[in-house]
């Protein structure tokens, strides 16, 4: 067959059977191979359904820029279809994302702005708020908000939904995605469950995210929201693309459990996926170890290809930095919070609080460098070193409020990430931040490091 342009291709991708990494499962797990799509990733299927619908209704117009938040696979997606129909692209994305989604970008032609993890989604440095902005300083150009455009989720109910129904013969019983915009698991299970009610749909959530606890409970607790460092997965906002209803359960997957699982299918059923896929099987048969019987057919969702990820989750000298490789010969992260016993109480200051009461405090615990907080969420830091010379230029400062001294905050980092990488951080930087498995903030300092290399 010969097709017009690279988008026609879009869609129809592979159910491949698990073989290995299900062992003593049972029933049958099937994964779609969603990287056989031309920008290898399901979103090119809801990328040409913004796309088509924008210029439908006359919001995209000949010669127009699509402006786009993504963690990469949009853009792909996005960018394809601008370059089939005319389009000028610029993207913006966190930090955190790897190298070679940035640079797969750059070489379809996108202009893309990196933008810090660390901040709130209402921050005009988040890569929401700075999509926003140039999406109302460009002329003509279109912002597709995947999260809330609901042509995500009708894109899966129109292809993926029917695919996976057609190849299964209808005979699935489970389906499993990762929850990130939410398109790709409900826009597809809103269909399977209208071919078959009793359908059971599952998905997956990382730490550091809101989605578990939100359906579990209808409460958006931000003390769930921590940095993570898993793709594709999870969010810190409510998208209007996750319908809830169409969730039966969740189940929370780690980072790297996710990056170790990643690096099983690759080795052992040979499917070279993304990381998101790796939380996807690991957090579906997690849930099918429990729940499916002889008879049973679980479909689950691999949205991407691994070339995005070589420089981090299949790179041996990453994951073993990151503790994620269970050579490692250094301590973790974890370890040092484990030898304070359950006795830590970490000391803060308040954005609103004067100066002198930050000093005050500083001086009464002798401690040099302290989170400042607002409204529970970690805002900046005020260091001893910093602070003084501020002071000394200029002395009314003391009783100004803190907001006015502060920092940058210092960074959080995984709760397994090694002694080593710790060191590397905390020497470019100041203290760093983790959370550990009940979501306590700690801080990590050159003193702890030092300490822990020579117990």
């Amino acid at each position: 067959m010969i097709y017009n342009s690279i988008i026609e291709t879009i869609g129809n991708t592979p159910l491949v059977r698990l073989n290995k990494v299900n062992q003593g499962i049972k029933g049958e797990i099937l994964v779609k191979v969603e990287y056989f799509n031309p920008g290898n990733s399901m979103k090119d299927r809801m990328a040409i359904k913004m796309v088509e619908d924008a210029e439908k209704e006359g919001i995209l117009k000949p010669g127009g820029t699509i402006i786009e938040g993504t963690s990469g696979n949009t853009g792909m997606g996005l960018a394809l279809a601008a370059i089939a129909k005319g389009y000028k692209c610029i993207f913006t994305m966190a930090d955190k994302q790897s190298k070679e989604k940035i640079d797969i970008l750059k070489a379809v032609g996108a202009e893309v702005i990196v933008c810090p993890t660390n901040v709130s989604p209402e921050d005009p440095r988040s890569y929401y708020s700075v999509a926003r902005k140039l999406n109302k300083d460009i002329p003509n150009s279109f912002y597709p908000n995947q999260y809330d455009n609901l042509s995500n989720w009708k894109a899966h109910y129109e292809t993926t939904g029917p695919e996976i129904w057609k190849d299964t013969e209808g005979k699935i019983t489970h389906y499993a995605a990762g929850v990130g915009t939410g398109g790709s698991m409900c826009g597809t299970a809103k269909y399977l469950k209208e071919q078959n009610p009793d359908i059971i749909t599952v998905g997956i959530d990382t730490y550091g995210s809101v989605f578990k606890k939100y359906k579990e409970t209808g409460i958006f607790d931000e003390n769930e929201v921590y940095p993570y460092l898993t793709e594709g997965i999870g969010e810190d906002i409510l998208p209007k693309n996750v319908d809830f209803d169409m969730i039966d359960h969740f189940v929370k997957v780690t980072d790297k459990d996710s990056a170790v699982m990643t690096r099983r299918l690759s080795r052992e059923e040979g499917l070279f996926v993304g990381w998101s896929c790796g939380s996807a099987v690991h957090g579906a048969l997690e849930y099918a170890k429990e729940h499916l019987k002889e008879g049973d057919r679980m479909v689950i969702i691999l949205p991407d290809h691994g070339t995005r990820y070589l420089g981090k989750v299949y790179n041996d000298d990453w994951m073993r930095n990151h503790g994620f490789l269970e050579d490692r010969s250094f301590g973790t992260a974890r370890d040092i919070i484990a030898s304070r016993n359950g006795s830590y109480q970490l000391v803060v200051t308040q954005k609103s609080d004067k100066v002198r009461e930050a000093i005050a405090l500083m001086n009464s615990t002798s401690i040099s460098q302290i989170p400042v907080m607002d409204n529970g969420n970690v805002v900046g830091c005020i260091t001893d070193n910093k602070l003084l010379s501020k002071i000394i230029d200029n002395p009314n400062l003391k009783d100004s409020p803190v907001s006015e001294v502060m920092e940058d905050s210092m960074k959080f980092v995984a709760l397994d990430s090694t002694l080593d990488v710790l060191s590397s951080m905390v020497d470019k930087e100041k203290a760093v931040l983790v959370r550990d498995d009940k979501h306590q903030i700690h801080i990590i300092t050159k003193h702890d490091i030092l300490e822990a290399i020579t117990k």
